[in-house]
């Protein structure tokens, strides 16, 4: 079953047929809200928003551990993570939807991983590509689908907010090879790993990164919601195309 777990400006699915909402426990606390189990384009799926369903829930302050486990534990099994981004690769201007194939961590202070017993054996897991390659691959054919552009690539820096970063942060950041920024990559990415769900992002650029295009002199909040409607509508028909393509077995995941 896929999961897709919403952020911001996405605290909600309107082409989602909503049959029940659950609230889950898990071991490792609450997650960001109750799961919402709905049919999209016939298909079952269970949807959750990252920040909480009133976006109260800043991204440091995510339970990710219980997001993900919750998710796994109510049967799925593929995750598409949608994660607003400001661009700093120039191609990736307002407006454009693009699925990362790298991430760089600059969070701290965050659970991230499950391994958190004394005594009880851990093991290492590979992280070399941190998405999914399955997932990525039918993201961009539903979009080849949909008529829809969605760059193919870039490496995500996830940074540990809420507040957004410095012109300085951002030179240096694209300097590691970071084409984009956000908040809520990691550890995401990697607990999905530990638990062996088939993961990728999409990443839904709001704005230009500080010091970058309309951003030079300040990110302006109303540039955002500006952009973020049209944005939103975009990952929704993408979503759409995606349940679609596997229902017919288009995609196999």
């Amino acid at each position: 079953m896929l999961g897709i777990i919403g952020g911001t400006g996405l605290t909600q699915l309107a082409n989602l047929e909503i049959t029940r909402r659950q609230v889950a426990r898990t071991p490792y606390g609450e997650p960001s809200g109750a799961l919402t189990f709905g049919r999209l384009c016939g298909q079952e799926v269970i949807f959750l928003a990252r920040h909480g369903y009133g976006h109260t829930i800043p991204p440091h302050e995510v339970n990710y551990r219980a997001n993900l486990w919750a998710l796994k534990d109510h049967g799925v099994d593929h995750v598409v993570s949608v994660a607003t981004v400001g661009g700093i690769h120039p191609e990736l201007s307002p407006g454009t939807l693009v699925v990362p194939d790298q991430i760089i961590d600059y969070t701290h202070g965050r659970a991230a991983t499950f391994f958190v017993e004394n005594g009880k054996p851990f093991t290492h897991r590979d992280f070399t590509f941190p998405y999914c390659q399955a997932m990525r691959a039918a993201l961009l054919q539903a979009a080849a689908s949909a008529g829809i552009s969605l760059r193919d690539g870039g490496v995500f820096g996830a940074v540990q907010g809420p507040r957004l970063e410095t012109a300085a942060e951002i030179n240096r950041m694209e300097r590691d090879g970071a084409d984009m920024v956000g908040m809520a990559g990691m550890p995401e990415a990697y607990l999905a790993r530990e638990l062996d769900l088939c993961y990728a992002t999409v990443g839904t650029v709001l704005n230009h990164a500080a010091g970058r295009g309309q951003s030079a002199d300040g990110i302006q909040m109303e540039e955002i919601q500006a952009v973020l409607g049209g944005v939103m509508q975009q990952v929704r028909h993408l979503l759409e195309q995606l349940v679609s393509n596997e229902a017919s077995g288009m995609c196999a995941l």
